[in-house]
């Protein structure tokens, strides 16, 4: 127990140092945060008794804080322990910060939300790379968390993070990615990168098998014969199938299809691989298929890699998590440095509970029941206590005099007002081609 807490506290202080300007009350905003449940502005914030400070500092800790994202990706990375695993798996994903009644904010975009009326919405793009630490659970801890700016894509985003990732880590990394980054602009952008890519690919893809030996005329063939997901008339035989019972879905089948590729990443070979679920679900209907590609060295055999695939799924728990727990999206910030400087203190966050877990003591409500292995959001019901306990590196305020305010008579101007920014799909060509 005292070395979970001297490590909690060693990591505090390395955070807090890593803060730039500002650290003292970006830091007791934190410890705000993570102890309080319900706000209802920015400020809200101010009223918890672990911030010394008045309420304008939380808006000034966010103006002049400056995180240093490389530095802290690294104290990330020294978390994780190196034990007998052959992989650190990781999952990435991106989502939206929804802010339509924003005029004033630059670099807004139109985004895919299921939950926006018409799946659209107009706010801000995040890309997420996060470690997911256990076999169970909803725990995800990022190691990078960043705004998709208006020159980026999610695609190359996501692949710019993972090579960050593989420059500080001695371990080979297996991304877990959903079917939005299953195509050959993902496979062409991470050709370089010594990682393994678990991916779940739509259900109407097409991929080519290899061509074959060369005939000696014309111009060698990059394709081979047509495997089209949905017409089970170009299937070929599978190169290995298993039957298996599982305890929750129940009868399973799995079958392997090796040297796949998309049509516009040919050097790449596959294995294209196929989950179906025999036993009807609860409805009597039959569970669609899960359709995976696994891109990288050995693949891990059949009955397992399924499994790890489905670990993904804790990166959308985290963002769920950060959303209604932290208050990601609580303020109205009014530039995008803001924004993303507050979104920095997501992940830091994030690994102060982590870190927490087998410290804080459960305190549930009464409607609750207690938990062995603690969540997220029950670790930051139970971190007041434990704060108090080790304290802050943050130190105590030093009143300053009372500001002269605005000068009378002063104009003010009004605020620049910024457009919808549109991206084009510049592979428009080759989503075409791979999507029927």
């Amino acid at each position: 127990m005292n070395n979970n807490i001297a490590q909690l506290q060693r990591f505090r202080q390395q955070a807090y140092n890593l803060l730039g300007l500002a650290k003292d009350a970006t830091f007791e905003l934190m410890d705000a945060v993570l102890t309080t449940r319900n706000v209802y502005c920015l400020a809200d914030f101010s009223l918890s008794p672990l911030f010394r400070r008045q309420w304008s500092s939380v808006y000034e800790s966010l103006q002049d804080c400056r995180p240093n994202r490389n530095k802290l990706m690294r104290l990330y990375l020294q978390k994780i322990p190196m034990n007998d695993s052959k992989y650190i798996t990781v999952g990435i994903d991106h989502t939206s910060v929804t802010r339509l009644h924003s005029p004033t904010l630059k670099e807004r975009g139109y985004h895919h939300q299921p939950s926006a009326p018409g799946k659209v919405t107009i706010g801000q793009g995040y890309s997420t790379i996060a470690w997911i630490p256990e076999e169970k659970g909803s725990w995800a801890l990022p190691i990078r968390h960043e705004r998709i700016t208006s020159f980026e894509t999610p695609i190359g985003k996501a692949a710019w993070q993972l090579k960050q990732v593989i420059k500080h880590t001695n371990k080979r990394v297996l991304a877990l990615l959903d079917s939005e980054y299953g195509n050959a602009s993902w496979v062409n952008q991470t050709g370089d990168i010594e990682a393994d890519c678990l991916i779940r690919i739509r259900s109407n893809c097409c991929l080519w098998a290899e061509p074959g030996q060369y005939r000696g005329r014309g111009r060698p063939r990059k394709h081979g014969d047509k495997f089209k997901l949905n017409e089970h008339s170009t299937w070929w035989p599978a190169t290995e199938t298993i039957d298996l019972e599982d305890t929750k879905l129940g009868e399973i089948k799995i079958r392997k299809w090796s040297k796949l590729h998309f049509r516009n990443s040919s050097s790449v070979s596959m294995n294209l691989i196929l989950v179906e679920r025999l036993s009807p679900n609860k409805k009597g209907s039959s569970p669609k298929p899960l359709w995976l590609v696994w891109i990288g060295d050995v693949m891990p055999p059949l009955e397992i890699i399924w499994k790890k695939y489905l670990r993904r799924f804790a990166v959308d728990h985290w963002y769920r998590f950060a959303k209604q727990r932290l208050h990601w999206t609580l303020p109205a910030l009014s530039t995008p440095h803001q924004c993303e400087r507050w979104s920095d203190l997501m992940p830091l966050m994030t690994w102060q509970l982590w870190l927490a877990r087998d410290i804080v003591k459960d305190y549930h409500l009464p409607r609750q029941k207690p938990q062995t292995l603690l969540t997220p959001g029950r670790v930051a019901q139970s971190m007041l206590g434990l704060l108090v306990e080790i304290g802050t590196p943050a130190v105590s305020p030093k009143p300053r005099g009372k500001s002269s305010g605005w000068e009378k008579g002063k104009k003010r101007d009004k605020r620049t007002r910024y457009p919808v920014g549109q991206k084009r799909r510049s592979s428009q060509k080759t989503t075409k081609n791979q999507v029927t």
